[in-house]
C-alpha cells in the first residue's frame, strides 16, 4: 500500500479545511502585525503545523485511522500477512474488509469481521481444522 494511498483522506480534509475559511487572508482578519506572517506574507510554518494537527487531531480522522488499523491488524494477527502479500497481490480484499467495517460504522462485532476472518479458508489451512 503506498503512502499517498493511506493518507488520501488527509489530503480531502486539508482541501475541505481551504475552502472553508472566510475570504481574506490571516494577516487582514488578525491585523497587520501578525506574528504568524513571514516577511513575504507566507504563514510561518508554526500556522501550518496548528492547521494540520487540528485536522488530524479531529475525531472523523481517529475514527477512519482507528478503522484502517483495526483492519490491518485482522491481516497481522490473523492471517499472519500483509493485505497486499500471496494469494491476493493486491489491495481489493483489504478495501473490502474496510469498506464492511465503515458501513458498520466501526462495529467490528456486528460486521463479523473476527468470525469471517477466523473461519476463512485461509486460515483454517494455515492454522489447522
Amino acid at each position: 500500500m503506498s503512502l499517498r494511498f493511506a493518507f488520501r483522506w488527509l489530503r480531502r480534509q486539508l482541501t475541505l479545511t481551504r475552502c472553508s475559511r472566510p475570504a481574506g487572508s490571516h494577516a487582514e482578519r488578525r491585523g497587520a502585525d501578525s506574528s504568524d506572517q513571514t516577511p513575504l506574507g507566507q504563514a510561518a510554518p508554526s500556522g501550518r503545523i496548528a492547521a494540520l494537527r487540528s485536522v488530524t487531531d479531529s475525531a472523523s480522522v481517529r475514527a477512519a485511522e482507528a478503522r484502517i488499523s483495526f483492519v490491518l491488524a485482522e491481516f497481522f494477527g490473523y492471517l499472519r500477512r500483509n493485505p497486499t502479500d500471496a494469494p491476493d497481490f493486491g489491495d481489493a480484499g483489504y478495501q473490502f474488509w474496510l469498506s464492511k467495517l465503515n458501513q458498520f460504522n466501526g462495529n467490528f462485532i456486528d460486521a463479523e469481521m473476527v468470525k469471517a476472518f477466523i473461519t476463512s479458508t485461509e486460515y483454517r489451512q494455515r492454522f489447522g481444522p
